[in-house]
């Protein structure tokens, strides 16, 4: 059985949430007063935090639900990070070559979405593993391809297949929008009452998994 329901934590409760990448690094200072850095992660982990203020029962009932259907944190969900959701700047609408995400080598039909942070000369690729099913868009040397012509796309897993291998120095580049695969981080949620009709969960944790 899987341990991921492809199901979105709801957008409109999650906007104002807090939250974003965090790193593990071992830090070791030598005798000298030198440090010596490195990390167990090759990749950031992001965490947030949904906590409401006043809300109607109604949303509590609808966050509580979805945290029942969960199973608290047995299975994990989609989530949208309103910071970061796009292969482009947030106010902008994702395009066929936002991103590179592979060079034919005439063999390989297979390429993973990612999204690349760089600054500078240094650059992190990010996997891309919950596009968002009919926001992406796939190209190879700049020229659109047709999903389930020229291409199938797996949206829980970021994975593109296309239909023939494109010959070698083939760029593949590709648009979309995602969510962060995530659990909720607590056992429990403290459901406080403040009106007859209103009240808050001032906590609401969640960090990302790996898929």
């Amino acid at each position: 059985m899987s341990n991921f329901h492809e199901v979105r934590f709801p957008a409109s409760l999650s906007f104002a949430s807090t939250g974003g990448p965090e790193r593990r690094t071992q830090i070791i200072t030598l005798a000298s007063g030198a440090e010596e850095r490195n990390t167990p992660w090759a990749h950031a982990r992001r965490r947030y935090d949904a906590g409401v203020g006043l809300r109607s029962l109604d949303d509590l009932q609808e966050i509580i639900a979805f945290f029942e259907a969960r199973r608290g944190q047995l299975f994990g969900f989609r989530w949208k990070d309103f910071s970061d959701f796009k292969s482009c700047a947030p106010g902008q609408v994702p395009a066929m070559d936002d991103q590179q995400i592979g060079l034919g080598d005439g063999v390989n039909t297979t390429f993973a979405l990612s999204k690349t942070y760089e600054t500078g000369a240094y650059a992190y690729a990010r996997p891309i593993t919950k596009p968002v099913a009919g926001s992406v868009l796939i190209a190879k040397d700049g020229v659109l391809l047709s999903e389930g012509a020229d291409y199938t796309l797996d949206t829980t897993t970021g994975q593109c297949t296309l239909t023939q291998p494109p010959a070698s120095g083939a760029v593949i580049t590709a648009g979309f929008a995602f969510d962060v695969p995530v659990r909720f981080d607590t056992p429990q949620l403290s459901v406080r009452l403040d009106a007859f009709q209103a009240g808050a969960i001032p906590a609401v944790p969640v960090v990302e998994v790996r898929v």
